[in-house]
């Protein structure tokens, strides 16, 4: 083959390759060859400062929470939420398997009957599995005397794409659902605190809220919290001179 033609041939074989890389990046928008420094497929989206958005590890404590964005259930429509909206306030943010389930309806209905509870004291509740938001509307348009939810008092962020429980560290991969993992996510959103239940066990809302009250008494004041503080009790300073004052009074 003449030098001119093979150039010619070894040219055309280039721009293939080079066109089907790119309409690869196209069908794939999690491709490592994408433009896009995020990921999205129109339920949910996870942010570049997702360090575990592919891993699957659950995230550090005192570091920022991973950034999340998609499609959840609020107040009977469909609304775009995001870990932005909301900077400032505290968030429980809660995995649970699947909608149309057994103990996952006991567990978020108890946290929709003390959702305000929760934002008198600043803090909000979201609520979130691998479901599309239809299955959540639909759920919440089942009664609950039928295993449906009823009107909720907190929004369901459906993660059709299992990026959000991935990045969170709560996909159990082999089912494509997610583990009961609880998040306490501060002001700053920074993560203060994680649980994570297997599947057959529900979370207490009792022990989030006061969990969610110490960490508030911690920013706001500075000393530390002992087991089972609550509200109104005695709390230490966290050095060897301070804390004897706490240990004085309680032995």
């Amino acid at each position: 083959m003449p030098l001119s033609k093979k150039r010619s041939a070894a040219a055309e074989s280039t721009e293939l390759v080079k066109r089907a890389k790119k309409d690869s990046c196209n069908d794939d928008p999690m491709s490592a060859c994408s433009s896009s420094s995020t990921a999205w497929d129109g339920d949910t989206k996870v942010g570049p400062s997702s360090t575990q958005a592919m891993s699957n590890q659950v995230p550090s404590l005192a570091h920022p929470a991973p950034v999340f964005k998609g499609t959840a259930v609020v107040d009977g429509e469909f609304k775009e939420i995001s870990l932005d909206d909301y900077k400032g306030k505290y968030l429980v943010f809660f995995f649970y398997p699947l909608d149309f389930t057994f103990v996952c309806p006991t567990e978020i209905i108890a946290f929709s009957e003390r959702a305000e509870e929760f934002r008198k004291i600043g803090c909000e509740v979201v609520a979130c599995s691998t479901d599309s938001h239809f299955s959540h509307l639909a759920w919440t348009n089942t009664p609950r005397k039928d295993g449906g939810l009823g009107a909720m008092n907190i929004p369901l962020l459906a993660d059709k794409s299992m990026t959000i429980a991935r990045s969170y560290g709560v996909l159990k991969e082999d089912e494509g659902l997610a583990f009961r993992g609880l998040f306490i996510i501060d002001r700053k959103q920074t993560l203060r605190q994680v649980t994570i239940n297997d599947l057959p066990v529900g979370r207490d809302v009792d022990e989030t809220l006061r969990l969610v009250q110490a960490f508030q008494f911690v920013d706001d004041h500075g000393e530390v919290c002992p087991a089972g503080w609550k509200p109104g009790a005695k709390t230490m300073k966290a050095d060897p001179t301070g804390s004897k004052e706490y240990f004085k009074s309680e032995n």
